[in-house]
């Protein structure tokens, strides 16, 4: 789960990471309220959406008076803020956040990951700070500097001035980049987040080091032990059917293809998509119904793919172990006289009591195609969706 930068700016502050000066609005005279609040003669308003890359879309801008952050923010609020990490469709920005400018003397990246190839938290700083990480390994990776935390310890003060020294901080504000960093690993620790990152990490004229961005993530597995992080999310920076599917316990990712795939596990869910490409379709999205896929749980799973406008083909591939093929029979059965469709629908089943649900779909009456290996279950639903496609072309071409 992604949170905004002001959320992960209180986090931060509260495990003692200096930041700047700021406050929330939702409405253009808000931002100039805030402003006057805090003081000052010149402040930054930042749309506050679930995307790197803002400056550069028109999202972040510098402001001198109050006339200018009214005119500032009412281009951002209602509009949609399109960068490279958002994609064509955008994201909404219903809130801004105002904070007062510093003055900026040098510029440092922070981030903390987990590594799995070491299976330890992974501390990676540069002092090319303000780029995308991708950028500055690209361009300068010699700048690059890395340390991993060993669990049973946490992360030490020597680890932390080591990073300082190699990072070029004047030694009079290493304890400055220590109080950073370690709080910094202890949001990350604490919390259960996947991600802390701070781009850009600050160093000011006045000799402070302040988080001027950050962006936290966090552990969906792990939220139901931090309530007052779950209370943080933002469903309208969501993919809407991303958000359905959470809600209901799916495992789900959009895609921009028209084959929808229902499948149970993660592992034949990534070779049902490509399976599908093989054959010359495209995946409309990643759907992991997970191992005790009852009847109603694979009725919701229907639902969800079909309120998808792009599919135009659907293909079920179950292999069950802990599941039941005759579970699985049902659910799609039901889904199908509860809710129609008018799409080809293919199914797949193989494992656990597989004779039974394929009896279960042969007596259902419904005009489903059945298969009995995955390259057999793609190849008929890439041929299903091109003669459906051909059908409705030709109708039109009559109409």
């Amino acid at each position: 789960m992604d949170i905004h930068e002001y959320q992960a700016k209180e986090i931060l502050s509260n495990f003692g990471v200096a930041v700047p000066q700021g406050a929330l609005a939702y409405s253009p005279e808000q931002a100039a309220y805030r402003a006057r609040e805090m003081g000052g003669s010149r402040w930054v308003v930042k749309a506050q959406v679930h995307a790197g890359g803002r400056g550069k879309a028109g999202g972040v801008k510098v402001c001198d008076s109050d006339a200018e952050i009214q005119s500032a923010t009412e281009g951002m609020f209602g509009q949609k803020l399109i960068t490279h990490q958002t994609g064509p469709e955008g994201k909404g920005i219903y809130r801004v956040y105002v904070e007062a400018a510093v003055p900026i003397e040098r510029e440092i990246y922070l981030g903390f990951v987990l590594d799995r190839a070491s299976q330890r938290v992974m501390i990676v700083a540069s002092g090319e700070g303000g780029m995308e990480i991708e950028d500055i390994s690209a361009e300068r990776p010699d700048s690059i500097v890395r340390a991993t935390v060993e669990p049973a310890v946490g992360l030490q003060e020597f680890q932390c001035r080591e990073i300082a020294f190699a990072l070029g901080i004047a030694s009079g504000m290493v304890q400055q980049m220590v109080r950073t960093l370690q709080g910094c690993y202890r949001a990350f620790r604490d919390l259960d987040a996947t991600m802390v990152e701070v781009n850009p990490l600050v160093i000011t004229g006045d000799g402070r080091i302040l988080a001027l961005d950050a962006k936290m993530t966090f552990d969906d597995n792990a939220l139901f032990r931090h309530p007052q992080i779950s209370e943080l999310r933002d469903k309208s920076q969501e993919d809407p059917r991303e958000s359905r599917a959470a809600d209901r316990g799916l495992s789900y990712v959009g895609l921009d293809g028209n084959i929808g795939c229902i499948v149970n596990g993660a592992g034949l869910a990534m070779a049902t998509m490509d399976t599908i490409k093989l054959a010359g379709g495209e995946p409309a999205n990643f759907l992991d119904i997970g191992g005790g896929a009852t009847p109603e749980r694979v009725a919701k799973a229907f639902r969800l793919v079909m309120s998808d406008k792009n599919v135009q083909a659907i293909l079920v591939n179950i292999f069950a172990g802990i599941n039941r093929c005759d579970w699985v029979a049902e659910g799609v059965v039901q889904a199908l006289r509860e809710n129609p469709v008018d799409v080809p629908v293919v199914v797949r089943l193989a494992g656990t009591n597989v004779e039974e649900g394929q009896k279960i779909l042969a007596q259902s009456g419904l005009p489903l195609i059945r298969a009995t290996t995955l390259n057999e279950a793609a190849e008929r639903a890439v041929a299903a969706w091109r003669s459906d496609m051909k059908t409705n072309s030709n109708l039109r071409a009559v109409q």
